[in-house]
């Protein structure tokens, strides 16, 4: 079993899964990213730089939940 990120060690820590719960946990983090950073419908180019450095940071933050979910799942 391979090391895991500090950030998925975390979660890993606080959840104490099973190996039969890790894909459940890895689903719900996928479900907290659609709600806290869902995908943009829509191009933002035409958007005020504010509003653009705004889904910049939902983008990261969406990233770093499915990241932490696919290293869960892979384990």
């Amino acid at each position: 079993m391979a090391d895991l990120s500090p950030a998925a060690q975390a979660v890993m820590d606080a959840f104490r899964p099973t190996s039969h719960t890790r894909k459940a946990l890895a689903a719900a983090l996928c479900a907290a990213a659609d709600q806290a950073a869902p995908e943009l419908p829509h191009s933002e180019l035409d958007d005020p730089e504010i509003l653009k450095g705004i889904w910049s940071e939902r983008r990261a933050c969406r990233a770093e939940l499915l990241a932490i979910a696919t290293e869960l799942e892979g384990q």
